[in-house]
């Protein structure tokens, strides 16, 4: 993730954990299936369905465009198994701080109820959007609130 890291963040999201399986990582340029998150994030900003040979080049012009990605949990939650997400809180909470981003949208409801609070309690700027993440039937809910809180943010890609 370290090198697709914009210099200045204008968007910060923040997902759940690393993907149980490795190959699935939204930063790996090759993910054979279940690229949700890339895809749809992708589709937020640009406005067009992703093509899957153009990965690497749309992860450099997510990073041109100051949209990087962190975790609640930084390794994966089947390892061990995560059931409450409160206790990642204040870490997250200070590697955001670090980041100093513009703004911040959080992704998945229960992310959204362990992290949102404690992300505006420490004065960083969390856009209040619950933002479902993009699978299980929850794609169009995905596009429309991540679209919303991007236009807050005043992050597209052209």
């Amino acid at each position: 993730a370290r090198k697709h890291q914009p210099d200045h963040i204008k968007l910060l999201l923040v997902a759940e954990a690393p993907p149980c399986d490795g190959e699935r990582y939204f930063y790996y340029p090759d993910v054979e299936q279940h690229d949700w998150l890339y895809r749809y994030v992708w589709q937020a900003l640009s406005g067009q369905k992703p093509e899957k040979n153009e990965k690497a080049a749309n992860l450099k012009r997510l990073r041109d465009a100051g949209v990087f990605l962190i975790d609640l949990c930084e390794e994966d939650i089947a390892k061990p198994k995560l059931k409450d997400l409160e206790p990642h809180a204040p870490g997250l909470v200070e590697r955001a701080k670090k980041l100093s981003p513009d703004h911040v949208v959080v992704i998945k409801a229960t992310v959204y109820d362990a992290a949102f609070a404690p992300l505006k309690d420490a004065g960083l700027p969390v856009i209040d959007e619950r933002i479902p993440f993009p699978s299980s039937g929850q794609q169009k809910n995905f596009l429309e609130s991540f679209t919303r809180a991007a236009k807050k943010a005043g992050v597209s890609i052209d």
